[in-house]
């Protein structure tokens, strides 16, 4: 018989509204609406039946313009939003088999600090801007249940390291430093437990090109390094081109065409991809 792998991340009919919907709306259907819109009601179908899996050491893109609904899709998955309906399955939590988005809310604090790591796309909600750069990783360290102060310092010095800050800044705080740099400590962060699952938004937006790229490499070398397994959020198909092994495209609420990344930039079907990849070119 043969074992198939089981996905680090399996999400299920993921449904995010923003409303109460009405029976113009209600039921999704789609006719009703104006985009992801209902003008009836004001409501925002922010998510529509979004459904994924993504494996160990995979980096799975997620594409789309701004109100497509990929922001918020992974506050969904780091619980930053209650999701409308909809399932979701980590592999290291409860082998796998208990839907997170109906844990309680403690659970859900244990599976973020110990299972996951975010960087936004703001570094101001992903860093105490005015703690320092060492204090910022050993929040999430605590929070943890990590106690002892000498194993904590002797972990952010390594991660800040690993994302070339240098030591003799450490006890700054992250309001003096650069936005690449501040995204780095984010990153660094993030990674302070080592978790299965990096959840990356738009983490170049705003950045000039070089230290795009800078920004970018690391990723790329942290996560081939760790076998870890990211999700990453942008509307720049170049940023995706370079890390995602395979990319969903997100429009309106709705994923519209997923695949292999390079199958999806030389072959893509939807229109709205087309367009996208032309773009690109």
């Amino acid at each position: 018989m043969i074992k198939f792998e089981q996905p680090v991340l399996s999400i299920n009919n993921l449904n995010k509204q923003f409303g109460k919907g009405c029976p113009s709306c209600k039921g999704s259907n789609e006719d009703s609406l104006k985009k992801n819109y209902c003008p009836v009601c004001g409501t925002v179908y922010a998510c529509q039946n979004i459904m994924f899996e993504v494996y160990a050491g995979e980096i799975l893109g997620v594409v789309g313009e701004s109100g497509s609904g990929k922001s918020t899709l992974m506050q969904c998955l780091y619980f930053d939003q209650e999701v409308s309906s909809g399932e979701a399955y980590i592999s290291s939590y409860k082998d796998g088999k208990t839907d997170v988005f109906a844990e309680s809310s403690q659970q859900k604090r244990y599976i973020r600090n110990h299972m996951m790591g975010k960087v936004y796309q703001n570094p101001l909600l992903g860093l105490r801007i005015n703690f320092t750069s060492i204090g910022n990783i050993a929040e999430k360290l605590i929070a943890a249940g990590n106690r002892h102060v000498g194993k904590m310092e002797a972990r952010g010095k390594e991660l800040l390291e690993h994302v070339n800050i240098p030591i003799y800044r450490m006890k700054e705080a992250p309001k003096n430093f650069s936005g690449g740099m501040q995204q780095r400590v984010q990153i660094a962060k993030a990674l302070s437990n080592n978790p299965p699952l990096l959840l990356l938004d738009e983490v170049t937006t705003g950045l000039d090109l070089s230290v795009q790229a800078s920004v970018l490499d690391l990723i790329k070398t942290i996560q081939r390094e760790l076998q870890i397994t990211v999700v990453i959020v942008s509307h720049d198909l170049g940023v995706i081109r370079m890390l995602a092994d395979r990319t969903m495209v997100m429009l309106d609420g709705r994923i519209i065409e997923q695949g292999l990344t390079d199958q999806i930039l030389e072959d893509p079907q939807h229109g709205y991809t087309q367009h996208l990849v032309q773009s690109l070119l």
